[in-house]
Formats: C-alpha cells, sequence, structure tokens
C-alpha cells in the first residue's frame, strides 16, 4: 500500500500487519500545480482539497511502469476473482459508463480506478508521459479522457473490457444510490465495484446521496440491504 499519510483506527490496525507499506515522499507528483489557476473546476479542486486524486493519476501509473501488478483505488470492493486470462494482457482497463463531452455529446471512458499492468508496458509509458503534457487541472482530461484517446491511437497496447466488470454502477446519482441505498442483486460478470467515494464522503455532499462516511459503518454493512452492505458484510467475522 503506498501512502503519504497513514490511516488509523481498529480497523487499519487489524489489516496493518498484513500489507507491504511504502510511504511516498512529501514533494508533490502533480507536473505544474500552478495548471489549477487556469480552470474554474482546476480551482474548484485545488480549493476542495481533492488535488491528492491527481497525485494518484501519476503514482499508479509510475509504479506500474515500473513493477506491473494490479492497481486498485481505495474505494474498490472486490467481489469475484479476477479472469486468470486479463494476467496474460500488457495493460487492462475498464470501460466506465460514458460521459458528455465538451459539445455535450456522450463520449468513452477508460476509468483509471482499476489498472492491470505488466512492467515497462508500452501504454503505461506513453500515458504517463501525455499525463505530464495533458494536465490541466480539471479532474480527468490528463487520466481518463487521455486514456480514451490512447485507445483510439494505439489500440494493440491496451484490452479494454466492458463496463459491467469493474464499474456496473455509473458515477451518476441513479448510480451511486444503487450501491449504497439500493440493491442490486445481479453480479453476472462483475469482478469489482468502484464506490465512488469523493461523491458522498463528506457529509456536505448532498447532490449524490445524503449517505455519508460517518454513516458506513459496522451496523450499517451488517443491517442493511444495499447492493454494498450484502457484498461487503461477507468480510466481517
Amino acid at each position: 500500500m503506498h501512502y503519504r499519510h497513514e490511516p488509523y483506527g481498529p480497523w487499519w490496525e487489524r489489516i496493518k500487519a498484513h500489507l507491504c507499506l511504502r510511504r511516498i515522499g512529501a514533494a508533490s507528483l502533480i507536473p505544474d500545480t500552478a495548471r489549477y489557476d487556469t480552470t474554474a473546476e482546476g480551482r474548484l479542486i485545488r480549493d476542495a482539497g481533492w488535488s491528492y486524486a491527481h497525485e494518484a493519476d501519476f503514482l499508479r501509473l509510475s509504479v506500474l511502469l515500473d513493477e506491473g501488478g494490479v492497481y486498485a483505488d481505495m474505494d474498490t470492493l472486490f467481489i469475484a476473482p479476477l479472469p486468470e486470462h486479463l494476467s496474460r494482457k500488457p495493460f487492462v482497463l475498464g470501460e466506465e459508463a460514458p460521459v458528455p463531452g465538451g459539445d455535450g455529446v456522450l463520449q468513452p471512458s477508460l476509468c483509471n480506478a482499476l489498472i492491470l499492468a505488466q512492467p515497462g508496458a508500452t501504454f503505461a509509458r506513453v500515458w504517463l508521459a501525455a499525463m505530464a503534457r495533458a494536465f490541466d487541472g480539471s479532474w480527468s482530461r490528463h487520466s481518463c479522457q487521455q486514456a480514451v484517446r490512447l485507445w483510439g491511437e494505439m489500440p494493440e497496447s491496451v484490452h479494454v473490457v466492458p463496463q459491467t466488470y469493474f464499474y456496473k454502477h455509473a458515477a451518476t446519482p441513479r448510480g451511486v444510490r444503487t450501491l449504497l441505498e439500493g440493491y442490486d442483486p445481479d453480479v453476472a460478470g462483475v469482478y469489482s465495484l468502484h464506490l465512488w467515494a469523493h461523491l458522498w464522503w463528506d457529509a456536505w455532499r448532498t447532490d449524490f446521496t445524503t449517505l455519508h462516511a460517518d454513516q458506513l459503518d459496522e451496523s450499517y454493512l451488517r443491517g442493511m440491504k444495499t447492493t454494498y452492505a450484502m457484498l461487503a458484510r461477507r468480510f466481517l467475522d
């Protein structure tokens, strides 16, 4: 687990001994933080303290390029073993729900919350270099949107799996509510779920769901019939 600030609490103490911990340095991994000032979206991200996600965008590709392996965001819930054939692909990304482009037309999107890669993968090398040039402080122009552009330019270098594999429930109010408040028992073809924590973690963030992190405690997992609770409670004692 790569981290700058070590987590804390009883659940962390239980898992800590089973992890290989790697602390990253204090220096920012973002190529040019002044670029946040160029857009309203960038200023919002900087002021809200979400720039850590951008640092992770660069860190995950750097580590995968050197070592290979599987990267997963912390708000990933694995529910089935990953298909064996994916480990034989040089680089693997999952498609997420389409997102509107600048003209309002829906465009394909590749999410970087779960990545499989072999060491030295060409797609990882090219993407990391392109990210540094494309970064403008916005949420995903350098990451997910850049991945789609490279997918079109070098399709042989990346294996893209269907949305159902990793991102069945989209980063929309409907998708988030289905994960945390509703119940979808159909997990056919699903290997992991991304929980989109940045959209609901803080109590003030109510545009996707009124649920927030303080409410997702052990009693929630044991007692609620929601998609997340029903799938996650099997990991409790």
